[in-house]
C-alpha cells in the first residue's frame, strides 16, 4: 500500500514520543505521504500532536473526569493516543466497542451510555468489568438488574430529556430520555438498588453555546430538588464543539467556565463530574485526502464520499476545510466546486461550495480537514469503494 524502503523515502518518520505504539505508517507532511502512497483508494490521515493537544486541554481544564465516546472514532491508534496521553474513561455502546477498547487500553474504566442496550450487550459488559449502565425507562433499568443478577456494584446513570432548544447544530432530543415525571419515579426506583446513581444529559452535537450547559445544570437541579433522591454523580455528556466552516464556537475554556460556574451555583460540587467528548477531542486531529477521478466544469469526482468519509458533508451540507496538495505550481485565483463521490449513487454528492485553486484537475489530491471524528469512523464498503489506508502526519 505504501512503497517500500527502496523508494525515494527511505522510511517512514518514527513518531518519537509515542514511539508508535498506534502502530501507523507516519510522515512528516501530507505530500510526503501521498508521495509515498501506491494505493488506488481514499487515505485516512491522524495528527497525533493535534489529539494529544485537546486530550491535554479537557484533561487539565475540564472540571470532571474526561471520557471519550469512542463512536467519534473507534480507530485503535486513536484510543492508543489518547491512552498514552493520560485518558484512562471510555463511553461505550456496544459488544464490538467494549471488545475492541479492552484489547487496545486493557485497564480503562469503561461506560456503558448507551440508554438501551441488547440483554446480550449488559451481560458481556459486565462479565468484561463494566459497572456503569446508563437507562432512561423502567424496563431498561429491569434489563440490567435481571442480566447482571442484581448486582451490588452497579453504578447507574439516568439519561434524562431535557426541555426542546438550545444551540446544538444536531439535537438530540426525541429518541432517548426521561422528562421530567418519569425522572421522578425512576430516580425513586433506582436509588435502592444502585450501588451509586447518577443522573446524564446531553445537550445535543456541535453545541454553539455554552450557556446551554448552564441552562441544563439548572433543569437537574430542580429535577433533584423535586424528586429528593440523593445522588453520586452528573454527567454533562458531550456536544462540545469543533470549528467548521460557517461554524465558529467560542474558545473551549468558556465552556468550561461555564459549567464550572454551574456546578458552584447549583451546589454539585460534592458530586463525582463527569464529561463525553468524542468530537472535542479528535475531530480536528483527522482528516481525508481525495484523489481527484475527474473534472467537469464545477464538479469534482472523487475517489471518497458520502458512504466513506463524507456523509456529513453529504447529508447535512457542512462545508469542511479544504485544501490542494499537487507536486508544482496551482493557481492564485480559486473557483467554487461541488464534490462527487465514486459510487453509482447519485446521492453521493458534497454540494459545498468548496473552493479550491481554479486549475483544480484530475490527479490532484484535496485534502478535507477536521474529518477525525464521525467521518472516518462512518464510512462504508459500499460499492467496494473503501480505504483501509490510515497514516499519522506529524506536520
Amino acid at each position: 500500500m505504501f512503497k517500500s524502503q527502496s523508494s525515494r523515502l527511505a522510511q517512514p518518520t518514527i513518531l518519537p514520543d509515542f514511539d508508535r505504539p498506534f502502530g501507523l505508517p507516519a510522515f512528516s507532511s501530507v505530500a510526503e505521504a501521498i508521495a509515498a502512497y501506491d494505493g488506488d483508494d481514499a487515505i485516512y490521515a491522524l495528527y497525533p500532536q493535534r489529539i494529544q493537544a485537546a486530550t491535554n486541554l479537557f484533561l487539565d481544564q475540564f472540571p470532571g473526569k474526561v471520557l471519550y465516546a469512542v463512536k467519534a472514532n473507534p480507530h485503535p491508534a486513536v484510543l492508543k493516543i489518547l491512552w498514552a496521553n493520560g485518558l484512562r474513561g471510555f463511553d461505550v455502546a456496544s459488544i464490538r466497542e467494549i471488545d475492541l477498547v479492552r484489547t487496545t487500553c486493557p485497564d480503562a474504566e469503561l461506560y456503558l451510555m448507551h440508554p438501551v442496550k441488547s440483554r446480550r450487550t449488559i451481560r458481556h459488559a459486565y462479565d468484561a468489568g463494566v459497572r456503569h449502565f446508563a437507562f432512561d425507562c423502567a424496563a431498561e433499568l429491569g434489563k440490567i438488574l435481571v442480566e447482571t443478577k442484581d448486582a451490588a456494584d452497579l453504578h447507574l446513570h439516568l439519561r434524562l430529556a431535557l426541555p426542546k432548544g438550545g444551540s446544538a447544530t444536531m439535537p438530540l432530543d426525541g429518541k432517548y430520555g426521561a422528562d421530567f415525571h418519569e425522572a421522578l419515579d425512576l430516580l425513586r426506583r433506582a436509588r435502592p438498588v444502585a450501588a451509586k446513581l447518577g443522573v446524564c444529559f446531553h445537550v445535543g452535537s456541535q453545541c454553539m453555546d455554552p450557556a446551554d450547559y448552564v441552562k441544563a445544570l439548572s433543569y437537574v437541579h430542580g429535577l433533584l430538588e423535586a424528586a429528593d433522591v440523593r445522588i453520586d454523580s452528573l454527567d454533562c455528556g458531550g456536544g462540545f464543539p469543533v470549528a467548521y466552516p460557517g461554524m465558529t464556537p467560542p474558545p473551549m475554556q468558556d465552556y468550561f467556565t461555564r459549567i464550572r460556574k454551574g456546578i458552584e451555583i447549583f451546589g454539585f460540587g460534592d458530586l463525582e463530574f463527569i464529561g463525553e467528548p468524542g468530537r472535542a477531542l479528535c475531530g480536528e486531529g483527522g482528516s481525508t485526502l481525495t484523489r481527484v477521478e475527474l473534472r467537469k466544469g464545477g464538479d469534482l469526482y472523487l475517489n471518497e464520499g458520502s458512504y466513506g468519509s463524507l456523509f456529513d458533508a453529504a447529508q447535512c451540507a457542512w462545508k469542511y476545510p479544504v485544501r490542494l496538495h499537487r507536486e508544482g505550481e496551482m493557481s492564485a485565483e480559486t473557483s467554487a466546486f461541488r464534490f462527487f463521490g465514486p459510487t453509482c449513487d447519485s446521492l453521493d454528492m458534497m454540494a459545498g461550495p468548496f473552493t479550491l485553486p481554479a486549475d483544480t484537475r484530475e490527479g490532484d489530491w484535496i485534502e478535507i480537514c477536521h474529518l477525525g471524528a464521525y467521518g472516518q469512523a462512518m464510512a462504508t464498503d459500499f460499492n467496494g469503494f473503501q480505504s483501509d489506508a490510515t497514516v499519522a502526519i506529524l506536520g
